[in-house]
């Protein structure tokens, strides 16, 4: 056992140089995880031990797989396609439903998201896909292939329901299939018939009595119209967060402030420890406290841009594309939210907000970008 440790290290000094181990990302998204195991903390103390563990947890996660070959994981694409939407439907058939959706599945000796762990498979599946149709990726067929594989995961998710990554999945195929190497003319041709399909689709969604989204949706919407008319319902949260961002000011009102004022300590916001936690960052850190997390969230999605530059392959492209935009997708959706640009839905602030499941799969996704990383591109001299 001892011989063969040694030799699998011995191989991994010759594969690997520790020159191209991206220890810059490592330090991002610890930083950011620091600051969310403190807001989560000052949101709801009885959760910040749990929240550090699956810092713990997740980085251990992420070291393991960053010495793992990406490409030997990416052989096992059509496993993980199946296992993805095995758990899917399963939450639908056995999941736990809390406040009207059915998003957790409980194991006895574990609670977790599928969906979360979904974007990550979908990641993976992709680069693999793509990268085998590679001169393809304009056919018809291909793109086809693509949609229909991508569909079962989007219904399934829907159906719990979980719009919010609903959207943030489409988003994220969208992506995946333009760095796969979707021509520009195809892009312009899906961009002139989506736009004006969307906007239809958003005039219908907010007429009485539409089938197409469930009740409680369309209230999100109409009060993200006309926040004044559900003031005291369904706009009340995102008023609240504005209200708890603003009254920060500058430099905010100090780390789990104990302020009579504070909106935190009022309970205007419920669940602060997740999809609203920007809100507490605002409140008690201020503006500086907002620039910092989203310039350390700007920073963690240029590095995984940078490191897909000068992978040898499109997989390992399309992996740090992809965990790129997932990071990116996540934080604008959720600050959206929160700062009322876009209509209130769940979704988690990655790194920063509570959630284990959401946590571990982001630092899985960090830990095959930073394997990408460990095997550059090799240019002639």
């Amino acid at each position: 056992m001892k011989e063969q440790l040694k030799g699998y290290i011995q191989n991994l000094k010759q594969r690997y140089h520790l020159k191209d181990y991206r220890f810059s990302l490592v330090i991002l998204v610890t930083a950011l995880s620091i600051i969310g195991v403190f807001i989560v903390g000052s949101a709801q103390a009885d959760l910040q031990w749990r929240q550090l563990q699956g810092v713990i947890l997740g980085l251990i996660a992420m070291f393991i797989i960053s010495l793992i070959d990406y490409n030997w994981i990416l052989k096992f694409y059509w496993v993980m396609y199946a296992v993805n939407l095995v758990l899917l439907a399963a939450v639908l058939l056995f999941g736990e439903t809390v406040n009207g959706a059915t998003r957790w599945l409980n194991l006895g000796f574990i609670q977790f998201q599928p969906s979360d762990l979904t974007k990550l498979l979908m990641i993976l599946f992709f680069a693999k896909f793509l990268m085998d149709r590679e001169q393809k990726i304009n056919d018809k067929k291909t793109i086809i292939q693509g949609i229909a594989l991508i569909l079962p995961s989007l219904i399934l998710i829907y159906k719990q329901p979980n719009l919010s990554n609903t959207i943030c999945l489409a988003l994220l195929f969208c992506v995946l299939m333009f760095m796969g190497g979707l021509s520009y003319k195809f892009i312009g041709t899906v961009l002139a018939i989506t736009i004006p399909t969307a906007v239809i689709l958003f005039v219908i969604v907010i007429q009485p009595n539409q089938p197409l989204i469930h009740q409680y949706q369309q209230n999100r919407i109409l009060a993200w119209l006309e926040p004044e008319e559900y003031e005291s319902e369904e706009a009340y949260q995102q008023l609240n967060s504005i209200k708890a961002i603003g009254s920060g000011k500058l430099t905010g009102k100090g780390y789990n402030s104990d302020a009579t004022t504070s909106v935190k300590n009022g309970n205007f916001i419920s669940e602060p420890q997740t999809d609203f936690i920007f809100a507490i960052i605002g409140e008690e850190l201020g503006f500086v406290g907002c620039c910092v997390v989203i310039i350390l969230i700007l920073l963690i999605v240029i590095d995984c841009i940078l490191i897909g530059m000068k992978a040898k392959d499109t997989g390992g492209r399309i992996i740090c594309a992809g965990i790129a935009a997932l990071i990116g997708i996540q934080s604008f959706i959720n600050i959206s939210v929160a700062t009322m640009l876009f209509p209130n839905t769940g979704i988690s602030l990655p790194f920063v907000s509570y959630g284990l499941t959401s946590l571990v799969c982001l630092y899985m996704g960090i830990g095959f970008v930073l394997n990408v990383g460990l095997q550059p591109k090799k240019y002639e001299s």
